[in-house]
């Protein structure tokens, strides 16, 4: 696809000392940049350009007048499980135990390499980074755990039930989900912001028998734990989408209006 608006250029590769390996990723970029540093979107689950199609989103968000961002849509492998999750916590299967790994990459050498050929800013106001499901959970705590870095997370459907304990080793909900533990016991992080969507039929999962499913419990349940540590309403977005699942087919129905709040131009 070609566009008067931006510049696309897929399967980029960078060695990764922290991670091992060669990471892929995507860029979208401005063609008309004035001489001020750009905002960037870090996005988890790149290689799912064709699914999410950010070249069309982007395609409208700059016919709407829409702000001008570098997306940089960065593409996991087989070792998913192991590179998304939560830093320094892997989960009761010992899942995301690169996760720490995978955040010194973006940060480290990720971002300081893209530094080299492209306009990014360096202020934390203008970086953001999101993604769906468990690179939701990724890009919330990545964020968490770099406000110096980042001040924007998007949360799409995001597997905010990662847990140290499982179900028959007597999990506790108020006790065992380790972002909702990690917000609970942090400091108050000024200048960060975050935006949840999930959809009425993400799942059918209510584990508590309360009659919401659990990404709706569990996305809730967060929301109150960073209000009660000092986030106000201001600093939370919620988008509850009604028929909304856990695919795509929604995340990118609903992609423009988490642009317009990222970049402020709602």
């Amino acid at each position: 696809m070609s566009s008067k608006f931006f510049q696309i250029f897929r399967k980029q590769t960078l060695n990764s000392t922290h991670l091992q390996r060669s990471v892929t990723f995507d860029l979208i970029v401005p063609k008309q940049q004035s001489e001020e540093p750009l905002p960037a979107l870090f996005v988890n689950d790149g290689q799912d350009w064709d699914r999410l199609a950010p070249h069309l989103i982007c395609e409208e968000h700059y016919k709407k007048g829409g702000k001008p961002f570098i997306w940089i849509g960065i593409h996991t492998n087989e070792r998913r499980l192991r590179e998304y999750g939560t830093a320094h916590i892997s989960d009761y299967k010992g899942r995301g135990d690169l996760a720490h790994d995978y955040t010194k990459f973006i940060i480290e050498e990720l971002k300081p390499s893209l530094s080299h050929t492209l306009p990014l800013s360096t202020k934390p106001q203008s970086n953001f980074i999101c993604g769906f499901s468990l690179g939701g959970l990724s890009a919330f705590d990545i964020a968490w755990e770099h406000p110096d870095i980042f001040s924007k997370a998007g949360v799409f459907s995001g597997s905010l039930w990662w847990r140290t304990k499982s179900y028959e080793a007597g999990y506790e909900q108020d006790l065992d989900r380790i972002i909702h533990n990690k917000v609970k016991n942090g400091p108050y992080k000024p200048g960060l912001q975050f935006w949840f969507e999930c959809g009425t039929n993400d799942e059918t999962e209510d584990r508590n028998n309360n009659g919401i499913i659990d990404s709706i419990d569990d996305t809730l349940e967060l929301i109150e734990e960073l209000k009660k540590i000092g986030y106000s309403e201001q600093d939370i977005c919620y988008v509850e989408v009604e028929g909304g699942e856990h695919n795509f087919n929604t995340w990118q129905a609903v992609f423009p209006q988490f642009l317009e709040w990222v970049l402020e131009t709602r």
